[in-house]
């Protein structure tokens, strides 16, 4: 690379240094206090800890599920309707985005208490006697992590299904291919990759959140970044703190380094 085509990057090297390197380098060196790796240990030999972090991949997991459930038909269905639809369920889709992460949380807080607007609409709808427990539970943390990170599934499927090309299709239809025939044959292996490329967002988003769960759970549900912070906040204990970032930090890096692999396009003879 030129020297010409390297000092227009100079900024923006700058501050990935300063703000994302840095930091990480000193978390590691926090978590080698002494040049020992007990802490490390304690993280992935404990049952409690390993325990928080089979939590955060199972919630992970099923947040990635559930927003492919629901992200696929929306996405799709936004890519192949007409363009007055398509822009009012863009809309729909982007203005959450707009909204802190905090403000849409306390709002589900709103929503899903035992006198909340879900729980008085069932109740007086006679549906139940008594309210449902969807706060501070598994339950209230699933429904708001999906509400946060749908979106990061719907846009990856949305331009997959755009790029596909409209001659495939007709010349199905022209065939005589049914509806669900086309989907099944055409759409679905044509946009696997912005499927995969939704979950792998979706699911990695998930291994760091916290704001959700730390409200929503109610110190219930601990995920992993839960855990860091009542680490750093209550015990002060900061080598432990590193350790634990910085085993999530690899497990993230493994996942995306996987996701890479099953992505890149196969090289022909």
């Amino acid at each position: 690379m030129s020297m010409r085509g390297f000092w227009p990057a100079v900024p923006a090297l700058l501050l990935l240094f300063f703000f994302f390197l840095f930091p990480v380098v000193r978390m590691l060196g926090f978590s080698l206090e002494g040049g020992s790796f007990d802490w490390y240990a304690k993280a992935l030999g404990e049952g409690l800890y390993l325990r928080v972090f089979w939590n955060t991949f199972e919630i992970a997991l099923l947040v990635t599920f559930f927003c492919l459930l629901l992200g696929y038909p929306l996405g799709f269905l936004m890519a192949t309707t007409t363009p007055l639809w398509a822009t009012v369920g863009f809309i729909f889709v982007l203005l959450p985005l707009w909204t802190s992460v905090l403000v849409r949380t306390y709002a589900w807080m709103v929503l899903l208490g035992r006198n909340g607007v879900f729980n008085r609409l069932l109740i007086d709808a006679g549906i139940v006697e008594d309210p449902l427990p969807l706060l501070h539970n598994f339950t209230g943390v699933m429904i708001g992590m999906v509400h946060v990170l749908l979106p990061y599934m719907v846009l990856p499927v949305y331009g997959a299904v755009r790029r596909l090309d409209p001659a495939i299709v007709a010349a199905a239809e022209g065939l005589g291919a049914s509806s669900w025939r086309i989907f099944w044959r055409i759409y679905l292996p044509l946009t696997l990759n912005g499927i995969f490329a939704g979950a792998v967002i979706v699911f990695v988003l998930s291994l760091g959140f916290y704001i959700t769960p730390a409200l929503l759970g109610g110190g219930r549900v601990i995920m992993i970044a839960v855990l860091i912070e009542q680490q750093v906040r209550e015990t002060l204990n900061w080598p432990f703190a590193a350790a634990l970032s910085a085993v999530l930090l690899a497990f993230t890096f493994a996942v995306y380094a996987l996701a890479q692999r099953f992505t890149r396009p196969q090289e022909t003879a």
